[in-house]
């Protein structure tokens, strides 16, 4: 399917926080409530219409232990979008959120656009982090912020788009140099506009959901 551009995304955040099970919703509209960790990382891919240019997500799903940080570093290269996953019933993996935004800060490109995602907010009779310290953490660190549950689908595919939405506003702006592959966008060769102005799109298949 012809598209006018890619997007490459990285999902990122602790082990456990629902990294792929949030890809898996996306791509494949399915929760796994059984799952392994992931192993390095693993692949997904969409299309979706933003102002009616059929736009290709690929997005990368990265493992949240510490032994595959090294791995997960060489992804940032060339990302144009992240999803800094938390889980709001794990007061541990908000507090990591600093050391993962360092990381991602160090290798990737400086306009890639942020999204913090408080997952498993259909659990929110276990919340252990408030939505007001998700949205005051994304002020201060200039990031878009979302709770979302991978479970129920809430807000997963408005994380996902927002994000497509704001890097195709800095392309618009010419804050990003779309001939520089480092921000982690290509320009398809685009055979026909779709009509419908959908945002939705076909999906493709996923790996496992896990981390």
């Amino acid at each position: 399917m012809s598209y006018a551009y890619l997007f490459k995304y990285i999902i990122i955040g602790d082990t456990g926080v629902g990294k792929s099970c949030l890809l898996l919703q996306f791509t494949d509209k399915r929760f796994q409530p059984v799952h392994d960790l992931t192993i390095g990382v693993e692949f997904g891919a969409r299309m979706i219409t933003i102002e009616n240019k059929p736009i290709k997500l690929q997005i990368w799903d990265t493992a949240g232990q510490e032994s595959f940080r090294s791995i997960t570093r060489s992804y940032y290269r060339g990302a144009a979008g992240a999803l800094l996953v938390y889980d709001i019933t794990r007061r541990e993996t908000f507090n990591h959120l600093a050391s993962w935004l360092e990381d991602a800060r160090q290798h990737a490109n400086a306009n890639m656009t942020v999204m913090l995602i408080g997952n498993k907010c259909d659990l929110s009779h276990r919340r252990a982090v408030s939505t007001e310290e998700g949205e005051q953490f994304a002020k201060e660190h200039g990031l878009i912020f979302m709770e979302a549950s991978a479970k129920t689908a809430q807000n997963v595919e408005e994380a996902f788009i927002s994000t497509a939405e704001k890097i195709y506003k800095k392309i618009q702006d010419g804050v990003i140099d779309i001939s520089n592959e480092s921000y982690g966008i290509k320009i398809g060769h685009e055979t026909h506009t779709t009509s419908s102005g959908g945002r939705d799109g076909t999906s493709s298949q996923a790996g496992s959901c896990c981390s």
